[in-house]
């Protein structure tokens, strides 16, 4: 475990330098943004120099990795106010909304991928399939907004964006649980169905045991290692994912944060973001790497 936590370092400075870098190759100035086009050049120049912005890239970098060392994320370019502060307002929502998604897509994507692979090649099967062909189709910026208008317009049942009650996370969470539990399906069907012809699946159904008892002690157990390895691969996309659902229904969460920023060019801000993102990326793969010898006895790490 600590020698994959050390493995961790060089992402997570690749992530740093790359988003430093592009996030100061887009287009336009903070300061034309924060003062209009009619300010002075008197002006931009002062309010350059307060932002530290007229000095070189790299120092600029080195002063912003020394803060992060410190655990400062730095102040908003525009508000001012710190960035942390920023981060530990807008991240649990984004957290709720991600497994809110994964348990959706759990509920959905299990279920048909188990009934798909018993009943292979026939008509559950392709109806499974057809399902989960079509909700991995469909693009988050699509689906939302088809959605909000059958569930929110039309029918009137949830509200159509915003934060207001407990129930305006169902529409982005299914937004975005409809499409992980597509992929869920898929790789469950074709996990099960190579695990179902093994030996020991036929020694537990020669003792007698039932065949619910076969599918779900034995095979299901042994076919899951590929499902984890997806869950933990689009729970750490979930996350990057939520930027367009988040924007799509006005959720209040760091992907949402993440778009405002960008469009003030509030650099601070948006490498915060990137960050914090891409380290619970790596952290739930992690996790998900270290799953795999509680699931499966054969896998072994070495020291």
């Amino acid at each position: 475990m600590l020698k994959r936590l050390f493995g961790v370092v060089p992402v997570v400075f690749g992530v740093l330098l790359l988003t430093f870098l592009l996030v100061h190759l887009v287009p336009g100035d903070p300061v034309e943004v924060m003062l209009g086009e009619s300010a002075s050049s008197a002006d931009r120049s002062h309010l350059r120099a307060e932002l530290g912005l007229n000095r070189p890239l790299p120092v600029q970098f080195a002063n912003y990795l020394s803060r992060l060392a410190h655990g400062d994320f730095g102040n908003s370019i525009h508000s001012r106010e710190p960035v942390s502060a920023m981060l530990a307002e807008r991240l649990p929502a984004t957290i709720r909304l991600a497994l809110l998604a994964l348990a959706i897509a759990i509920a959905i994507g299990l279920p048909l991928g188990i009934i798909a692979a018993l009943c292979a090649n026939r008509w559950p099967d392709r109806i499974a399939t057809l399902t989960s062909l079509t909700f991995s189709a469909m693009p988050h910026f699509w689906l939302g907004p088809l959605l909000m208008m059958v569930f929110a317009l039309w029918l009137g049942w949830l509200p159509v964006s915003g934060m207001e009650s407990s129930a305006s996370i169902v529409l982005p969470a299914l937004t975005l649980g409809f499409g992980l539990s597509a992929i869920l399906t898929r790789m469950t069907r074709a996990s099960l169905l190579e695990v179902l012809n093994e030996d020991f699946v036929r020694t537990a159904r020669a003792k007698g045991l039932q065949e619910h008892q076969v599918i779900l002690g034995h095979a299901l157990r042994a076919a899951l290692l590929p499902v984890v390895t997806i869950l933990g691969l689009q729970l750490g996309g979930l996350l990057a994912g939520t930027v367009i659902t988040e924007t799509v229904f006005g959720w209040d969460g760091i992907g949402r944060l993440l778009v405002e920023s960008i469009e003030k060019r509030d650099y601070p801000v948006t490498q915060a973001c990137v960050l914090v993102i891409a380290l619970i990326y790596v952290l739930v793969n992690l996790c998900t790497d270290l799953l795999y010898a509680q699931l499966d006895p054969r896998v072994r790490y070495s020291r």
